[in-house]
């Protein structure tokens, strides 16, 4: 009898055997990192439920609860586990809903910069010539300019053409264009670099000669192949996203105080931490650390793992 062919694998199972998560496996830095991350995206995404009191509504906020300490501190209430600002808002429910902003604006404005990145940097390396001067000569311009001194102008411009109110109602909006467009110069230069390896390869050729549009070309062949640097520079831009909306809204260039940040958190309890009321300024503090901590180390550890010359695992 002639032999049943084995079904193919699935994407799945071709997934659980890849070179990444066997490597996964065997890192525990990698695993714990990961398992931190994904306990505050859960955290995040779940705070309306999750969160014993909502920081938005007015109606729950009593000015009669303001600067309680902690609960295991004298003078402490069993209904606020981490304390209360100098407004009466949990500590414990604004950092929920403060995560779930922050970490709304990394991932959004790292998706406009990787859609900015994506564009130029292809088009500067597939063309070349001209066009491939031109634009790289507007990512060294931009780059001679800090991120966040280049955040600030356009949020000073914003705020000062607009009004406050306006940049207090658009304020999540308005920092996802901000820092987005701050950071797509690194993502260009890199898929730049990528594609001038890429289209001289075989494969590229072929497509040419088959009759393909330079557009299928760049994004149905070239792009897939330079997916492993996109990856790594995601990770780490995500913690520089979510670091650049803190220190804009340390700076009162971010979200307003009714629309609690982590960096809108910190501002607020940096004005308190020199009369006593430290838990106002240090737990908002410590889940901003331990969130981009976590996050550059995954962006380290793909690193790694995508450059097999470093790697050790």
């Amino acid at each position: 009898m002639a032999a049943i062919p084995s079904a193919a694998p699935g994407r799945w199972q071709r997934f659980r055997e890849s070179d990444l998560v066997y490597h996964f496996k065997r890192d525990k830095v990698a695993m714990f990192s990961f398992a931190l991350f994904l306990t505050f995206l859960l955290l995040a995404l779940f705070a309306p439920w999750i969160a014993p009191t909502d920081p938005y509504d007015k109606m729950s906020i009593d000015i009669m609860d303001s600067e309680i300490p902690p609960v295991w501190m004298d003078d402490g209430d069993p209904r606020f586990l981490l304390g209360t600002d100098e407004q009466g808002r949990d500590i414990l429910s604004t950092i929920l809903y403060g995560s779930r902003l922050s970490l709304t604006i990394g991932f959004l404005a790292v998706g406009l910069q990787l859609f900015l990145g994506i564009i130029i940097g292809m088009t500067a390396g597939y063309f070349g010539g001209r066009i491939d001067s031109f634009l790289m000569r507007l990512a060294d311009v931009q780059l001679s300019f800090s991120t966040l001194m280049v955040a600030i102008i356009i949020s000073a411009v914003f705020k000062a053409a607009f009004g406050g109110e306006f940049f207090s109602r658009y304020a999540v909006i308005m920092l996802i264009v901000v820092i987005g467009v701050a950071e797509w110069p690194q993502y260009a230069r890199t898929i730049r670099a990528s594609v001038l390896a890429e289209k001289e390869k075989e494969y590229v050729e072929a497509a040419r000669v088959i009759g393909f549009k330079s557009g299928r070309i760049m994004f149905r062949h070239i792009l897939p192949n330079c997916l492993s640097p996109i990856l790594v520079i995601s990770t780490v831009q995500v913690a520089n996203a979510i670091m650049s909306e803190a220190a804009l809204s340390f700076l009162g260039l971010g979200l307003p105080v009714d629309q609690p940040s982590l960096g809108a958190l910190i501002n607020t309890g940096f004005e308190f931490i020199f009369s006593g009321r430290w838990w106002i300024l240090l737990f908002p503090g410590l889940v901003l650390v331990a969130l981009v901590l976590v996050i550059n180390l995954l962006g380290d550890w793909l690193r790694d793992v995508f450059n097999p010359r470093i790697y050790k695992g």
